[in-house]
């Protein structure tokens, strides 16, 4: 049983700053922040859960089950993430690929602390066993006042980012994928690359947050489990269950911004008007539809918006919104796995592009490309895609992104490579300060 209370709040941002300070103290964090991006399909402007009163942590195998079975029994709030690696659990594949981050492939935990931000309310939603601490927790995160175990780490100088593929390895692989298409074993696959930094120390929260400036997205995330850090700025949702809807909004289609607002607003018309992208969101939108199909009521799945083009700081972006409603007895865990991993990050047809990435692709992906987010006790839940992310393991002191383009049979290697670079940006300008 969970304890409800709320107070007004005056300063949002201060408030939000000051959660996440607070929060360093406990081993398990998820902070999500909607950056006040306003759509019909937001909830909140920023929800924390900390302090794990039971978790699950499993490799792929057999992981939907585990995680089933862990929602029927806890019947409570539950936050975590999705590895894209659990592909191996849906369909009959694997990933040999390198992994320098190693995270766990699935990791979901039930917060003892749950604090909401909506509109100038902080709510607080604890479980009985520590509902004497909210007023304490409450004074301690308005007056910025708070005790952290852990010392403030000082970045190092000098990073060295590097590549995990130099240009002409990424050019000879995305023609690989180009000859795949001409032959029909695809027609679209998202194919990504890695960049990483050794024996390097970051400061996360600092890290985080600088990121969050540059890039205000409305699926920005703040993951901490034990040594282990997401520091995510996406701008796009995977997939809500709200009540008996679902909403998918996948992402296909980028642009640069400019400072000039003539030039941005010039930018912007030729995304809309750009025959390649609109033809990549389109395929990627029938086959969220084919993936919604599998779990929603007949004739419910509708395109809300197609090839809707949004703004954001470092880009201008294509997005869809896909909608389904499905039985009130349909398991939320069972529609996940029927959706996973998303079809913007991975092509069609879905298994074929999937193997294909597998294969051309120099790095395991693991928790990009997956999705971090939470589950109701009532079996409602909201999951983003983990792009524009820096995944950072403390103890091995790496640090990894990673970007990625759809392939179509209209790509070209040079401009699949100059995206993902405009894709990069944030994060190297974060990391290299």
């Amino acid at each position: 049983m969970r304890k409800k209370v709320s107070y007004k709040i005056e300063n949002i941002i201060t408030v939000k700053a000051s959660i996440l300070q607070w929060a360093q103290q406990y081993y398990e964090v998820v902070w999500l922040d909607s950056n006040s991006h306003k759509n019909k399909y937001s909830s909140f402007d920023g929800l924390l859960a900390t302090d794990a009163l039971t978790s699950l942590k499993t490799d792929c195998l057999n992981a939907f089950e585990d995680l089933k079975t862990y929602q029927k029994e806890t019947k409570d709030w539950l936050f975590g993430y999705l590895s894209y690696d659990l592909k191996n659990d849906v369909e009959k594949l694997s990933s040999t690929n390198y992994d320098g981050v190693s995270f766990p492939d699935l990791y979901f935990f039930q917060p003892k602390k749950i604090i909401k931000i909506i509109g100038n309310q902080l709510e607080f939603d604890y479980l009985n066993m520590v509902d004497d601490e909210i007023e304490e927790d409450y004074e301690a995160i308005i007056s910025g006042q708070h005790y952290c175990s852990t010392p403030e780490i000082t970045p190092q100088e000098d990073i060295h980012i590097k590549m995990r593929i130099f240009k002409d390895e990424y050019f000879k692989q995305v023609s690989k994928m180009l000859s795949h298409i001409q032959h029909g074993a695809i027609y679209e696959a998202n194919f990504c690359q890695e960049f990483y930094v050794e024996n390097y120390v970051i400061n996360p929260k600092k890290t985080f947050q600088k990121l969050n400036q540059i890039s205000t997205a409305p699926f920005t995330s703040f993951l901490k489990l034990n040594d282990k850090y997401l520091l995510s700025a996406s701008p796009e949702r995977y997939l809500r269950k709200e009540g008996s809807k679902l909403i998918s909004q996948p992402i296909k289609g980028t642009a640069k911004r400019s400072t000039n607002s003539i030039e941005d607003k010039q930018l912007k018309i030729n995304l809309e008007n750009d025959e390649k992208e609109r033809a990549e969101n389109i395929m990627i939108v029938d086959l969220v539809r084919n993936d919604l199909s599998k779990k929603a009521l007949k004739s419910s799945v509708v395109v809300e918006e197609l090839c809707k083009v949004y703004t954001f700081d470092q880009v201008h972006q294509m997005i869809s919104t896909v909608t389904a409603h499905v039985d009130n007895n349909e398991n939320p865990i069972d529609i996940i796995k029927a959706t996973f991993p998303m079809g913007s990050m991975t092509g069609a047809p879905k298994i074929s592009a999937m193997k294909i990435i597998e294969e051309l692709e120099s790095f395991k992906r693991g928790l990009y490309s997956g999705a971090v987010g939470y589950i109701t006790p009532d079996g409602d839940f909201d999951f983003n895609v983990v792009i524009r992310s820096i995944l950072y393991n403390a103890s091995k002191k790496y640090i990894s992104f990673s970007v990625g383009s759809a392939i179509t049979s209209k790509a070209t290697p040079e401009n699949e490579y100059q995206e993902c670079l405009l894709k990069a940006k944030a994060m190297r300008q974060v990391l290299e300060n």
